[in-house]
């Protein structure tokens, strides 16, 4: 849910980034913190490791300007994609206002794009949200790669909602913002 803060007049709403290991989380937020003006965004938190592996989570607080008087700013996390993490994914989850769920395109990761999508659904029933009751968009990433699963048959699997999808190439930053700005309007028009 947003904090919003009466006295400071500011709105905080949190977005994470949620999907199977490597699937590019940490790359998009990379992206998009790199394409956002100086003055909007505050420092970058990244715990992870060498090889680019989220060891916890990544964190990029944003500013968006002023709705009636109100400061907004938007919290952008990742949480790490290995099965090991659970319970870093449930406490970076907690309290979130919009998700965008990140499918690895390649046919060999659809299991795990499958796992990943059932914890997710799993975390946000037990924080008593349940899925589709917050705003989702799906970003269908690594389409550039020869193996990459059509769209269609992504929908089959991961999107019987009919969320809003976006084709990207991380890292390219192909398609990257246009899946941050379509969940941070869906986010504003939720409050």
């Amino acid at each position: 849910m947003a904090f919003i803060n009466d006295n400071s007049k500011e709105i905080n709403c949190k977005i994470v980034y949620y999907g199977p290991p490597q699937c590019g989380k940490s790359t998009s937020l990379r992206y998009i913190y790199d394409v956002v003006r100086k003055g909007a965004k505050g420092e970058m938190i990244s715990l992870s490791q060498e090889n680019d592996k989220t060891l916890f989570f990544d964190f990029v607080p944003l500013s968006l300007g002023k709705i009636r008087g109100y400061d907004i700013r938007l919290h952008l996390y990742t949480v790490p994609g290995d099965v090991g993490y659970q319970q870093s994914r449930q406490l970076i989850s907690k309290g979130v206002d919009g998700m965008v769920f990140m499918a690895d395109s390649r046919l060999e990761i659809m299991n795990d794009n499958l796992g990943a999508l059932r914890g997710l659904k799993e975390i946000l029933t037990g924080d008593g949200l349940g899925w589709g009751n917050i705003p989702v968009v799906l970003q269908y990433n690594k389409r550039d790669l020869p193996n990459a699963i059509p769209v269609k048959e992504l929908d089959v699997y991961l999107n019987s909602e009919g969320f809003e999808t976006f084709e990207t190439i991380a890292t390219e930053g192909r398609g990257v913002y246009e899946v941050f700005s379509a969940i941070s309007k869906t986010v504003l028009k939720t409050l």
